[in-house]
């Protein structure tokens, strides 16, 4: 597609917040309709934005899904870096982390959003493979630092690979979340992220880190 959109760095405060609205609606919206059937109307309706600012910001289609996109890697770092959870660099942040999916069943129903947007636009717009694979490679990064912090501690064994166990765990995560959808239910989400927590806990040097709350053992 041809255009691209207005950067933001270039726009005023103003315009600042306008981007962001646009942005955040936009993101609702595909989570909740999909890419194919969201579009400019509705998005106008959305925020209250004319078209010609609408076409201001995103002139194309695309370059409004790179914005959403960027937003909702975002939005999991974010997510990621709550006090609570540290740098992910223990097996109680990692619990907690894991916890924090599947104590709330209402994170489940619609699975995940970053991981949903990204099955959809790969079929359709296989232009933006790049920035989903930045998006998931900021997400994997804050896992990949974290457990390469425990094994450089010596929690771990040097036989961990931090970056195979990244992906245990974002699969666990993606697959879990899909499944959730499919059963109305987290129980594929807790089996899932207590599997692969579990795995990793075999790599540790020490007592390993106790089991996940929910899974039917002591905590």
């Amino acid at each position: 597609m041809a255009g691209t959109e207005a950067p933001a760095q270039r726009l005023t405060a103003k315009g600042l917040v306008t981007r962001e609205r646009i942005v955040e609606a936009a993101a609702r919206l595909i989570y909740q309709h999909g890419v194919q059937n969201t579009n400019n109307e509705a998005i106008r309706r959305a925020t209250g934005v004319s078209g010609s600012q609408l076409s201001r910001h995103f002139p194309t289609k695309e370059s409004l899904v790179r914005a959403v996109i960027a937003w909702r890697a975002d939005s999991v770092i974010r997510a990621h870096r709550i006090p609570a959870l540290g740098n992910l660099d223990s097996f109680a942040a990692l619990r907690l982390w894991a916890d924090s999916y599947i104590e709330r069943e209402d994170l489940c129903r619609g699975g995940c959003a970053f991981g949903s947007l990204a099955s959809e636009v790969l079929k359709t717009g296989p232009e933006v493979r790049d920035d989903l694979a930045d998006g998931f490679d900021r997400w994997e990064d804050l896992f990949r630092c974290g457990l390469r912090a425990m094994r450089d501690r010596g929690e771990l064994s040097a036989a961990a690979d931090p970056e195979q166990l990244t992906y245990v765990l974002m699969a666990a995560f993606q697959g879990g979340m899909l499944l959730d959808q499919a059963a109305a239910s987290v129980g594929p989400l807790r089996a899932a992220l207590n599997g692969a927590i579990a795995y990793i806990e075999t790599f540790a040097t020490g007592r390993p880190g106790l089991t996940l709350r929910g899974s039917g053992a002591s905590s």
